[in-house]
């Protein structure tokens, strides 16, 4: 009975035209930013740190350009197909399929639980074909990733698509109308960009915004896949011998390097803060749903 549930929520939502647009519109806005005016500014941006008399191949900066664009790609796209892919959940309630559903066989934890899967499962295909797309770009200006960074990145896809699961099964258990779901997808739409560091580093806000954002784990979850897109770009520079203080820099300043209070915030425990949220929220759902269905009794 789960797989039927299963299978029979992500068919749906490859079926509908409107929802499955929706979920590409940021990661498409994204793209268009960069093609357009973001990708150049990076690189004038990246140019202009490197002091007189370093030379940087034109192929470094357009790798570091690359890197930063499927990173931020990715970053978008695990929070918000997943916010998208969850919204069956509503549209079940909104059309009263969920009455029809709760009086089958199918016991109540069940269905919950087929939402969550079928809205993860959703969210990585799209991501992993998000990522073979990303892959080829970066290839076609230069830069070849090692096979350890991707494998890397592919752990940061399935523990960020588990974090905007289970985010968005709790922000979705509490709508029940159209306008609702319209006014969620804008805001988690137009706004996680800016706070995951995806549109544009958290480098560049201010010292207070700074500190605020480094309490969000999605923050750490962009750094993270940030680290894995850029690692190889970086062995590059340091191959040419920049000063270690210059590259620290750089690093900083694309958010691979996270400072909480002054302290450098080391990659593995930006894992520990991804896995703790992502256990929190999954428990905060199952929660919501048993405390649900004592109140239907």
């Amino acid at each position: 009975m789960l797989y039927t549930m299963i299978l029979r929520n992500t068919k749906l939502f490859f079926k509908d035209k409107g929802m499955f647009f929706t979920a590409l519109i940021t990661p498409l806005v994204l793209l268009v930013l960069y093609v357009t005016f973001l990708g150049s500014v990076y690189a004038d941006s990246f140019r202009s740190s490197i002091p007189e008399g370093i030379a940087v191949s034109d192929t470094i900066v357009n790798s570091m350009v690359a890197g930063e664009l499927l990173s931020s790609l990715l970053a978008v796209c695990c929070i918000t197909v997943a916010f998208c892919a969850n919204m069956r959940m509503v549209q079940d309630k909104i059309t009263g399929a969920q009455k029809d559903i709760a009086i089958s066989p199918a016991k109540s934890h069940l269905i919950s639980i087929s939402y969550f899967i079928s809205s993860a499962l959703v969210t990585w295909i799209i991501c992993f074909i998000a990522l073979l797309a990303g892959l080829i770009y970066v290839h076609a200006v230069g830069y070849d990733m090692a096979l350890s960074d991707v494998a890397w990145m592919i752990l940061d896809i399935v523990m960020l698509v588990l974090f905007g699961t289970s985010l968005s099964s709790i922000c979705n258990s509490f709508l029940s109308t159209q306008g609702q779901v319209s006014a969620v997808g804008t805001i988690v739409s137009a706004g996680y960009g800016f706070v995951c560091g995806a549109y544009m580093p958290i480098s560049s806000f201010g010292d207070t915004l700074q500190k605020v954002l480094l309490f969000l784990p999605g923050t750490y979850g962009t750094s993270l896949i940030r680290n894995h897109a850029l690692h190889g770009v970086f062995e590059k520079l340091e191959a040419q011998q920049l000063p270690a203080e210059l590259i620290t820099g750089i690093r900083e300043a694309m958010d691979c390097r996270l400072l909480f209070f002054e302290r450098e915030v080391p990659l593995s425990m930006m894992y520990v803060i991804l896995g703790t949220a992502v256990a929190v929220l999954t428990a905060g759902y199952v929660l919501i749903h048993i405390l649900q269905e004592k109140k239907d009794r």
